[in-house]
């Protein structure tokens, strides 16, 4: 029985249907494969200096902290100035810094993307608080971003595709097949819910100190809750990853069927 050229058709539409859901999940799995998150390593125990390396290191920590306390310190110690200047004078020497950093990387030839990304960050913060003639509005985009994240990851909870049980099968090359451990879904989901933390922290402190325009402390609470509390998910992430994908020592060693 020969096809007809309609069967032709749709059986070349499905074939590119197929190559497009490939190519999207390939170019999904080497992003993330690219990322920071996946320096984390099930088969070793979480340490500080694998904390460190996932995080950027030393030059990574300086990046994602300079820039903000400088904002502070320098919004601090204006307070004679008028309001527009005083602005203008406690944005533009965050992005003077995160300029540098992206400089010093080029110069040491390092991977530019950290840097020039935190630098477009500063800048589009910078940018808020200026036009608007509000320095708490420094703070906004990052207010929207963590509301973001966690609709995005409540959403993929309801949908039972827990977003970190996405970004772990794809790192680990167990996608779809985590979904159908029960274990590993138990766990992954849990992590997705850690996740919801930091963001959820962040908003209770920030929303009531963004609408009372209290910039300092908002400044502050911002370095508190940036990083560190990025480090402590992303450590209890590791710790259930760890769990459910180690392989015990009798089984590895075991000869292959």
């Amino acid at each position: 029985m020969t096809n007809t050229p309609a069967d032709d058709a749709r059986s070349e539409g499905g074939r590119e249907e197929q190559e497009e859901v490939q190519t999207f999940s390939e170019a999904f799995s080497a992003a993330m494969k690219q990322s920071g998150f996946a320096r984390v390593n099930p088969d070793e125990d979480p340490t500080f200096s694998g904390m460190l390396s996932v995080v950027g290191g030393v030059r990574g920590l300086v990046e994602s902290f300079l820039p903000g306390l400088v904002f502070l310190v320098v919004f601090t110690f204006t307070s004679h100035l008028p309001e527009n200047q005083r602005l203008l004078v406690s944005v533009l020497p965050p992005i003077g810094v995160a300029v540098l950093f992206v400089i010093a990387r080029a110069v040491t030839r390092k991977p530019l993307m950290p840097a020039i990304s935190g630098a477009i960050g500063i800048a589009i913060t910078a940018a808020f608080a200026y036009f608007t003639k509000s320095a708490s509005n420094n703070f906004l985009p990052g207010i929207l971003i963590n509301s973001g994240v966690i609709l995005v990851l409540v959403t993929s909870l309801i949908a039972r595709w827990p977003l970190v049980g996405l970004v772990v099968g794809f790192i680990m090359g167990d996608h779809p097949h985590w979904r159908t451990d029960a274990l590993k879904m138990r766990a992954l989901t849990i992590a997705t819910y850690v996740w919801i933390i930091p963001s959820a922290i962040r908003l209770a402190i920030q929303i009531p100190l963004y609408i009372s325009e209290n910039v300092e402390i908002l400044a502050a609470t911002k370095l508190l809750t940036g990083l560190p509390l990025y480090a402590g998910a992303l450590w209890l992430t590791w710790i259930l990853v760890r769990r459910v994908y180690t392989k015990p020592a009798d089984a590895a060693d075991a000869p292959s069927a």
